[in-house]
């Protein structure tokens, strides 16, 4: 009696488990973010720009506000642009590749300038300015398609396929992200993404 009782309950584990693991997905997903409808060319942009968009943010972050115009002075440094002045330049060439993958016009500070708008002054607007430009670079990796991808954009140096342009908001931007983790370690703060995970 006792072994058939046994044998009762380990039938009904299966299908116990089976529903556990359908009320987990089912939460899972009403949980999540709905995703926009990407091509999978943008899919691949997208995932690559939302990993950056997962270090860079933190990092701008985790300086003090009172280290923005911090630049380093020891070695060959002489000359090169502050803190702030790496966030902003960062955030606006987002800016400038996904006006040109939308093809949209620029905005003007962004025409004459490498820094965005002349009325960021505070850690906070910085801040603020580079998680816009990634709002902006989203929608326009979204709209990269296979049969777009080497059409014809503007860049700055001409002409250019709006894939390759598409991926200058990544390849420059962890251009700057490692020289923004230098400037972070020399103020004695180890970059968020280079943290022991919890």
């Amino acid at each position: 009696m006792q072994a058939s009782k046994q044998t009762l309950a380990y039938s009904f584990l299966p299908m116990v488990l089976s529903i556990a693991a359908l009320l987990c997905l089912g939460a899972t997903h009403l949980c999540a973010s709905p995703q926009p409808d990407l091509s999978p060319v943008g899919k691949v942009l997208d995932r690559d720009l939302s990993y950056l968009e997962s270090v860079l943010v933190p990092l701008a972050e985790a300086m003090p506000a009172d280290k923005y115009d911090f630049a380093p002075t020891d070695g060959e440094f002489k000359g090169v642009r502050t803190f702030a002045q790496q966030i902003s330049h960062t955030a606006a060439c987002i800016n400038t590749v996904a006006a040109a993958v939308l093809e949209e016009e620029l905005a003007p500070e962004l025409v004459s300038g490498e820094y965005g708008p002349s009325t960021l002054k505070t850690k906070e607007d910085l801040v603020a300015y580079l998680k816009n430009a990634f709002t902006y670079a989203h929608a326009a990796m979204a709209k990269v398609t296979a049969e777009n991808m080497m059409d014809p954009v503007q860049a700055w140096w001409g002409k250019s396929p709006r894939l390759s342009m598409a991926n200058v908001a990544m390849w420059h931007s962890f251009d700057h992200y490692g020289q923004l983790v230098l400037y972070l370690r020399m103020n004695g703060i180890v970059p968020p993404a280079s943290r022991p995970k919890k």
